[in-house]
């Protein structure tokens, strides 16, 4: 795959100019995040939820509980929309009207697949890795139960929306506004804290490196 191909739901209408359709601007994107916005219509309603995120070549890899109806729904054939933002900053305009935000974001629609028996641990183990790298080493293997208790879920990112205005100005020359009022951008960036032992750790456990690997990851993107 090359070029994301610009179709009526991949549009973008307000502020084309900022429509980006480079594969690998969603790659980047999609990598860059560890959740996303899951959504469906469900019963004749949009239903919505917060789902952990990792990327497997063309798809993006999706878990949840096999006792879910919103994943079961999806598992059928549901037509799904995930949506990625990166939100950047806070854009002062000398206008309420002309104020809004930086971001990067994408939006992908499309129909996901269950990944197979024989093929989930090997999904799973990719999406830790992603969300939490090395942990899988540190760890007991999964067993039966848990796997078959989870559901894991294929969406290609195949029909995509890229919209990045990370580079946009905060106001235009001659506007004819109030240059005595303050403009500017409030940058945005997500940090992570000192770990947080469990009260059961037995006590002087160190923190493993999987734990410093993601607050290196976190630190180097500024976003999840």
């Amino acid at each position: 795959m090359t070029d994301l191909p610009v179709t009526p739901l991949t549009r973008v209408r307000r502020l084309p100019q900022y429509q980006v359709t480079d594969r690998e601007a969603l790659y980047d994107i999609v990598d860059g995040a560890l959740s996303a916005t899951l959504a469906i219509v469900r019963d004749g309603r949009p239903v919505a939820l917060p789902v952990g995120i990792g990327r497997d070549g063309d798809d993006v890899l999706i878990h949840g509980s096999t006792g879910s109806d919103f994943f079961r729904r999806i598992a059928a054939g549901a037509p799904v929309c995930l949506t990625v933002t990166h939100l950047l900053g806070l854009k002062y305009a000398r206008s309420l009207f002309d104020s809004s935000m930086r971001y990067r974001c994408a939006v992908v629609y499309g129909v996901a697949s269950v990944v197979p028996s024989e093929e989930k641990e090997g999904a799973l183990l990719a999406l830790s890795e992603h969300l939490m790298p090395g942990r899988a080493a540190e760890v007991r293997p999964m067993n039966a139960r848990e796997l078959a208790a989870t559901l894991v879920l294929r969406l290609p990112l195949a029909e995509a929306s890229v919209k990045d205005n990370a580079g946009s100005e905060v106001e235009e020359d001659g506007d004819g506004e109030d240059r005595a009022v303050w403009a500017g951008e409030l940058p945005l960036r997500v940090v992570a804290g000192e770990p947080v032992t469990a009260p059961q750790t037995v006590p002087g456990t160190p923190a493993p490196p999987s734990v410093h690997r993601a607050a290196e990851r976190v630190a180097s993107h500024g976003t999840v």
